[in-house]
């Protein structure tokens, strides 16, 4: 088994408004989701330039631009250790990214470490230095992904807790030495557990590729053993909940209609019957029917209104 750690600047990016809501169970009242985020990727690389290799980092690191519902602009250093060792100067790197991202550009910074490695007593989250009189004292946010529970990942809904659960079967199948074989049962378990959540269906897509490359197969014999079975449980599953279900009564009308399924004037009246049956039957917005439905955003705010008129 090997993991892919260079995932994590992609996934971060993926889904970094369920990266502060997962840490942050305020951060909708504090942060507008709405405005973006903007990664600052050259702005740390001016200040850390990358390493040689940069397909093996020893740590990943975003910084992210974002804004707060007053209206200031805030930063947030996500610093993510991926390498699984214990590093004596990890507090003090992270002071001098603290200081340098200070100095250079003057903005309010949280930093949050997240602890990939297999070392559990690994839990740095102080640096401090004292010298005749002077003292200084800096803490930032850590999080270990091996002191987690089972349940208590599971039991979240948000999206980032399936990374946290994918990087945490990699790092019990490299303590156990789980072999092939029951990995791929325990890679196919997570997957169906990601597919029942209550998840927006690109992210699905994301976290899916996330659990599919990070934690890879030595053999392609399993790695095609585990595509062919999440190609049939993302065709073969029949219902995923109202959406679904009414999706399908929305074709079964078109079809009664002598539409056929095929045909773009029957799949564009489909789309419609079922964005006018999530309007009136659920509370969801306009952005997660469009996601649903896979149309412009623009037609479901058009449909609403003429519903309501």
């Amino acid at each position: 088994m090997q993991r892919d750690d260079t995932l994590w600047k992609a996934i971060l990016e993926d889904i970094f408004d369920d990266f502060l809501r997962f840490f942050i169970p305020n951060a909708d009242e504090i942060f507008n989701m709405e405005r973006g985020f903007e990664f600052l990727d050259k702005e740390l690389e001016q200040l850390f330039p990358p390493g040689e290799n940069e397909f093996q980092p020893r740590y990943v690191d975003k910084l992210v631009k974002l804004f707060t519902r007053n209206g200031q602009e805030e930063w947030i250093l996500v610093h993510v250790e991926v390498q699984g060792y214990v590093d004596t100067d990890f507090a003090h790197r992270m002071f001098t990214y603290y200081y340098r991202i200070l100095d250079k550009y003057q903005h309010p910074i949280t930093a949050f470490a997240i602890l990939t490695d297999a070392n559990r007593q690994f839990r740095p989250k102080v640096y401090e230095r004292s010298f005749l009189g002077t003292h200084l004292r800096y803490e930032f946010n850590t999080y270990k992904v091996l002191a987690q529970t089972d349940d208590e990942i599971d039991r979240s809904d948000n999206p980032f807790a399936i990374v946290v659960q994918t990087v945490k079967l990699a790092l019990q199948g490299r303590k156990r030495g789980i072999d092939g074989e029951v990995l791929l049962e325990l890679k196919l378990d997570l997957a169906k557990r990601l597919l029942v959540k209550k998840i927006a269906k690109a992210k699905i897509r994301v976290l899916m590729d996330f659990l599919r490359h990070y934690v890879r197969f030595h053999s392609d014999t399993l790695r095609t053993k585990f595509d062919e079975q999440i190609s049939i449980l993302t065709n073969q599953r029949k219902t995923m909940g109202l959406e679904e279900f009414l999706l399908q009564r929305a074709e079964r009308q078109g079809e009664k209609r002598g539409e056929r399924k095929g045909e773009k004037k029957g799949i564009e009246k489909t789309k419609k019957l079922f964005i006018q049956n999530l309007l009136t039957k659920t509370n969801h917005s306009d952005e997660l029917i469009a996601d649903l439905a896979d149309v412009d955003v623009s037609l479901v705010s058009k449909l609403r209104h003429k519903l309501k008129s």
